[in-house]
């Protein structure tokens, strides 16, 4: 069987193979929930399996599974199926990740769909994610949406569907993607990251919060450490600056690119979920420190912030928890 397992989405599998079973199907499925629970591994399955299938012949398989040795299986992964496009940030003439999806993009896609499909009925589209579309962006696709092609698929992650343009929304399926259950969590650790010891793994599974993507990052890039630090701010404050020093030191030297991308994501988690433990003018406190921490860890990498002065001012906001 071909690819990842997609841990925990039973419901979501199940509902897009009951429609593929059917030939029936919306054209275009909005795939929602939490950052790293198996959206993105998802399409791809799917795609995989509808290309696959379509062009014979049917498999024997339930949900989206299909066969390594199936000659579309290897074309789509060696990304060379010609009925397939996917969308993402590309890196711009600095080798820096783009902003944002470019509209450019999805006028090319637009050029894909009025051809004629070459190796089945069904021509396919991933955007991952649809968040990063710009506006331009947004709506020329929603032109396509409104019209869409015949036998055309479109599979379009988001983790933020509320921000969405309501009539995006409105044009697709929608399928909600969960926080993981701990014991899928520490199935995919053990499969990923085989030499964590029990503890690692508990520790790992607490910080991220249902995020399978979250975790394996944390468990390669040893962020147990960090987490450490980051608690002991949120925790007891840091009135000479001294701890969020060390940090902004240690994740702003070079090759930290991507604890650093990390830790952007773990700051607002822990202070989150120190808030759900406060009540009164301290929860309060925290939920204003959460707001601020996760828009800084939004635009930081938009804008190309320093990385070192960014992880100082998060450290400023997790000791306000403290105060």
């Amino acid at each position: 069987m071909s690819g990842n397992k997609i841990w925990g989405q039973d419901r979501a599998i199940e509902q897009f193979a009951s429609a593929w079973a059917t030939r029936k199907l919306h054209h275009a499925w909005l795939l929602a929930g939490p950052k790293g629970v198996g959206k993105a591994s998802f399409a791809h399955a799917a795609a995989r399996r509808v290309l696959a299938e379509a062009a014979g012949p049917p498999f024997d398989l339930a949900g989206i599974g299909t066969s390594d040795d199936h000659p579309i299986v290897k074309l789509v992964e060696a990304g060379s199926h010609p009925d397939m496009r996917r969308l993402e940030r590309q890196l711009n003439d600095k080798g820096n990740l783009n902003r944002n999806i470019k509209v450019e993009q999805i006028r090319e896609l637009g050029e894909f769909l009025s051809l004629s499909a070459a190796l089945s009925p069904w021509r396919v589209v991933v955007i991952d994610t649809l968040d990063d579309l710009e506006t331009s962006g947004a709506n020329a696709l929603l032109k396509m949406l409104e019209e869409p092609p015949a036998n055309s698929l479109f599979f379009l992650v988001s983790h933020a569907p509320g921000r969405l343009l309501p009539t995006i929304r409105s044009r697709c399926r929608r399928l909600e993607f969960q926080k993981l259950e701990d014991d899928a969590m520490t199935s995919i650790l053990s499969e990923h990251a085989p030499g964590l010891s029990a503890v690692e793994q508990e520790r790992i599974i607490g910080m991220s919060f249902g995020s399978a993507g979250r975790a394996i990052a944390f468990a390669e890039l040893g962020l147990a450490k960090l987490e450490e630090a980051a608690l002991s701010i949120l925790r007891q404050g840091d009135p000479t600056n001294a701890r969020r020093s060390e940090l902004a030191s240690e994740l702003g030297k070079k090759g930290s690119a991507d604890r650093y991308a990390a830790f952007l994501e773990l700051a607002p988690a822990l202070i989150a979920r120190q808030a759900r433990q406060l009540d009164g003018p301290a929860q309060e406190r925290a939920l204003d420190a959460y707001a601020k921490a996760r828009e800084l860890a939004a635009v930081a990498p938009r804008v190309s912030l320093d990385p070192a002065a960014t992880v100082f001012q998060l450290g400023g906001i997790l000791a306000e928890v403290a105060s």
